[in-house]
């Protein structure tokens, strides 16, 4: 039964809140803890769904659950979507009309993935905004049907993971991004083009510098017609898009929160909100990173991070969050990690550290901002480790390089190894 008051009301059904329950734990050992998630699943592990549960045969997907309600002692409202907060009344209002009260409040509510202007008239469910766990059960049943020609629209983070993974199964795969080069936006230019030749090497034909623009469904078996800002059609069985999301704060900014223009809710050291029983975490906070300056970050590190921060100092720990997150991805078998800002317009320091031209090598890329035209000093704005291994303490040396304020680049090289 949903109680109509909790002490502790965390709004988002993923990791962030899954971690403010565990922080809160931690402090708490009695106070009520209610979950409220737009998603009709318990949190998951979400990485895994790009990532291992298509590349790992050992990972299963009974692996993806984080078992929040169980560990914790949390009440899961599922299926809910917050659209009122009073901060007057201490309430929280749901599409379903549901009023509940809380002593504290965390917003969590991370974003809705951004979806293709494609008609589907039959509700196939062939074009898939790719975020939830429903998702991916959608995509693996989809792939399961023969060898069906799957289109991944998008150049981000999940995109390229997907694409990757998708040739792990019997699916053709055509990706579809808007950069001249395959994460040239981020990587060094030489290590992109490595990146698409992995890309072809693995079958994936490469459709670049344009996106989808509309499309229709022809059935409920498909084929999926889209259209291309080329002026190009491209004929697949299923569509996924991985274009980022929308955050879910309206509720919040409505409710007077201080937020910045795309929804971010600004928060203090310590992820309070401008209102003093409402903290923020996860993809929708507003910080001050004590190292890269005041951001917003959308990447799991920081999400359970945050989250536990936040549910710690909801209970009463008064820490501030001093943590500088990372993040990664994995394509193809090689893991790559980042901390900062990975802008291939910067000028890139590269440190190859062996294996020289092939993929697999290991690179450490060091973003700088001179100082002055011709100054052998500079600062460091992001960290890339091409090729590290998970657990190295290559991503606190990265830290530590970013937390050294300008540099001599010359010296950039050798002081972080990877191996």
């Amino acid at each position: 039964m949903t109680r109509d008051h909790y002490d502790y009301l965390l709004l988002g059904g993923g990791m962030a809140s899954d971690a403010a329950a565990r922080g809160i734990r931690e402090i708490d050992a009695e106070g009520t803890i209610g979950i409220v998630g737009r998603e009709p699943t318990e949190p998951v592990t979400r990485p895994a769904l790009s990532k291992k549960l298509w590349t790992d045969p050992d990972f299963s997907f009974e692996q993806v659950w984080t078992g929040t309600a169980e560990d914790t002692g949390a009440e899961l409202l599922l299926g809910e979507t917050v659209v009122g907060l009073d901060t007057a009344r201490r309430t929280v209002r749901t599409a379903s009309g549901q009023e509940i009260g809380y002593g504290k409040a965390l917003v969590a509510t991370s974003g809705t993935p951004a979806s293709l202007d494609v008609d589907d008239p039959h509700g196939s469910g062939r074009v898939i905004p790719f975020r939830s766990v429903r998702d991916y059960e959608s995509l693996r049943g989809l792939t399961a049907q023969g060898s069906p020609h799957v289109a991944v629209v998008g150049g981000s983070y999940i995109a390229t993971e997907l694409a990757a993974g998708l040739t792990e199964t019997d699916a053709r795969v055509t990706l579809v991004f808007t950069q001249d080069t395959l994460l040239g936006p981020m990587l060094p230019a030489d290590l992109a083009q490595r990146v698409e030749s992995l890309f072809r090497e693995h079958g994936v034909e490469l459709v670049r510098g344009t996106e989808a623009t509309g499309g229709e469904v022809r059935g409920p078996d498909g084929p999926v017609r889209l259209t291309l800002s080329s002026d190009d059609e491209l004929e697949v069985d299923v569509v996924v898009a991985g274009l980022g999301i929308s955050l879910e704060t309206g509720f919040a900014v409505e409710a007077g929160l201080e937020a910045v223009d795309d929804g971010g809710i600004v928060v203090d050291a310590h992820l309070r909100s401008s209102d003093p029983a409402v903290w923020a975490a996860g993809d929708v906070a507003h910080y001050p990173d004590p190292v890269l300056g005041t951001r917003r970050v959308e990447h799991v590190d920081h999400a359970t991070s945050s989250g536990r921060s936040a549910g710690r100092d909801m209970a009463g720990a008064d820490e501030p969050y001093t943590h500088t997150p990372f993040y990664y991805s994995v394509l193809f078998g090689v893991r790559y990690e980042a901390v900062g800002m990975l802008d291939s317009s910067l000028e890139i320091v590269e440190d190859r550290q062996g294996g020289a031209g092939d993929p697999l090598e290991q690179v450490v890329a060091y973003y700088v901002e001179r100082e002055a035209d011709g100054a052998d000093t500079a600062r460091v704005h992001g960290v890339l480790l091409w090729g590290v291994e998970e657990g190295t303490g290559a991503t606190d040396a990265a830290r530590e390089v970013l937390a050294a304020g300008p540099v001599d680049v010359g010296k950039l090289p050798g002081r972080i190894r990877l191996g």
